[in-house]
């Protein structure tokens, strides 16, 4: 099974995840932000990915420390869990309706990060948080694991939706991504022969 565990201390944030890209969506998931809390379990959930996080930290001076290093640590934490991506599809992407909203999510294991997040509303608050912080969250998971994210809001009302849909569209597209392609026979995806 490729799993992957990294552990994260700042004089801000204290993290430990561990993850299992081959598991069956099985998750324990603790916290201090019970959205991010939410949001999680759903990415285990639809990635099918066995996640364990504990996450604390000075959420009572802002959110965005804890959110944008949570991000960093789950990237870390898939990235060591593919090793050297011998055999995967590399590629995945997902269009996911959430009642009114459409998100479109693409992503590359490319090992080279790059970032795009369109159409996503900046000024405004989801359960006491500013929605900004869903791009910090991203941008830092996609830096971390080395990867290509986009992430396309095509239209759409309610933040919880937006945020929701967001969350199960990249772990839809890692899981397309991440799964190994039995006829690439065990072979590095690129022509470099290394990604």
């Amino acid at each position: 099974m490729r799993t992957g565990e990294v552990k994260r201390k700042t004089g801000e944030t204290e993290i430990k995840i561990k993850i299992n890209l081959d598991g069956k969506g099985e998750y324990k998931v603790k916290t201090d932000i019970p959205f991010l809390t939410h949001m999680l379990e759903l990415f285990a959930k639809h990635g099918r990915f066995d996640i364990e996080v504990w996450a604390s930290g000075d959420v009572d001076v802002d959110h965005h420390h804890l959110i944008e290093d949570v991000g960093i640590v789950l990237g870390k934490a898939v990235g060591n869990a593919l090793g050297d991506k011998r055999g995967i599809n590399r590629y995945g992407s997902c269009t996911l309706p959430m009642d009114e909203s459409l998100v479109m999510v693409a992503v590359d294991l490319s090992g080279r990060p790059y970032f795009v997040y369109n159409g996503f509303p900046e000024m405004a608050v989801l359960k006491g948080i500013e929605f900004d912080l869903w791009r910090e969250f991203w941008k830092s998971f996609s830096f971390a694991l080395k990867c290509n994210l986009h992430i396309n809001l095509f239209y759409g009302l309610n933040l919880h939706h937006m945020a929701e849909g967001t969350f199960k569209a990249v772990a839809r597209s890692l899981k397309q991504a991440v799964r190994i392609d039995p006829d690439m026979m065990g072979e590095i995806p690129s022509t470099k022969g290394v990604i």
